[in-house]
C-alpha cells in the first residue's frame, strides 16, 4: 500500500512539473502544420474506403442489418449506440465483434479483431454513423450496468509496479496536466470525444488505431499487462470510456498525434 501511494505521489509530482512547461513543447511547428495538412486529406479515408469493399464483399450493410434485427435505414442512429448488448451473442459486443458474428451467422470467414482488415471494416461500418451522437445507453439492460460498473473498476484499477491506472492519467484533477510533454485529455470532452473520434489516425504510428488499441497502447506505455482484445474487461473499458463520451458528435476517421 505503502508502495502504492509513494507511486502515486511520484506521478502527481511530475505531472505537476510538467505542467510548468511552455505550451509549445507539446507539439512541434512541424508537427503542426503536419497536423492540419492532415485534416485536410486524412491517409485514413483510405482505410475507410478499402473497408467498405472488405465489408461488401464479406457481409454487406442489409445482410449486417438484417442480423442486427434493425432496418439498413436505422443503421446509422443503431451503429451510434456500441458497445450495445446483442441477444444472439447474449453479451454485450463492439462493433468489430458484431461484424464477427454477421460473417460467421453467413457463413463467412471470421477475421480477427487485430487484423488490418478487422480495423478497415470496423472503421467504415463506424463511419455510417458520422453526425450521429454518441448514444449508448449503460441502463438499457441488466448487461449493460454490469459492464457499465465493471468498466469503471478497469479505469479505476491501479496495477503493475507503478500502481498506475487509466484514472491515474485522466482524472479530473489530473487532466490538463502533461505526460512527455503531452496534455492529458478528458476523455468525455467535446474537444476529445474519445469514442467518437476512434478509429483515428495517428501521426505518430502513420496508420489508423482502434480505440481497444489505443488503449493497449497506454497501457504498453504504463508497464501495465496488456488487457486482450475482445475479452469482457476491454468491453467493459469501452463501454465506460464510451458513456464518458455520451453525446458528443461521431466523427470517423479523426487524426490524432
Amino acid at each position: 500500500m505503502r508502495s502504492v501511494t509513494l507511486c502515486a505521489l511520484a506521478l502527481s509530482a511530475v505531472l505537476c512539473g510538467a505542467l510548468q512547461a511552455e505550451e509549445k513543447l507539446s507539439m512541434s511547428e512541424a508537427d503542426k502544420a503536419m497536423y492540419a495538412e492532415l485534416l485536410e486529406s486524412n491517409p485514413a479515408e483510405m482505410d475507410v474506403a478499402e473497408g467498405e469493399q472488405l465489408f461488401g464483399e464479406l457481409i454487406g450493410t442489409a445482410t449486417y442489418a438484417k442480423m442486427l434485427g434493425v432496418k439498413e435505414k436505422d443503421l446509422p442512429k443503431y451503429l451510434s449506440g456500441f458497445p450495445r448488448y446483442l441477444d444472439p451473442a447474449k453479451k454485450v459486443v463492439t462493433i468489430a465483434q458484431s461484424i464477427q458474428m454477421a460473417a460467421l451467422a453467413a457463413g463467412k470467414p471470421v477475421p480477427k479483431l487485430e487484423s488490418k482488415e478487422m480495423v478497415k471494416m470496423s472503421a467504415y461500418v463506424k463511419s455510417l454513423a458520422n453526425g450521429q451522437k454518441t448514444s449508448i445507453d449503460v441502463k438499457a439492460n441488466k448487461h449493460m450496468e454490469q459492464m457499465h460498473k465493471l468498466g469503471q473498476q478497469v479505469f479505476e484499477e491501479r496495477r503493475g509496479g507503478r500502481g498506475l491506472s487509466c484514472n491515474s492519467c485522466h482524472s479530473a484533477d489530473i487532466v490538463g496536466s502533461r505526460l512527455r510533454m503531452q496534455p492529458l485529455p478528458d476523455l468525455g470532452a467535446k474537444e476529445t470525444a474519445a469514442a467518437g473520434t476512434w478509429p483515428a489516425y495517428r501521426m505518430t504510428q502513420s496508420q489508423m488505431v482502434t480505440l481497444d488499441k489505443r488503449m493497449q497502447q497506454c497501457m504498453k506505455n504504463a508497464l501495465l499487462a496488456e488487457i486482450p482484445l475482445g475479452s469482457r474487461e476491454m468491453v467493459a473499458l469501452e463501454v465506460y470510456v464510451t458513456n464518458k463520451t455520451k453525446g458528443n458528435a461521431i466523427s470517423i476517421p479523426s487524426v490524432k498525434r
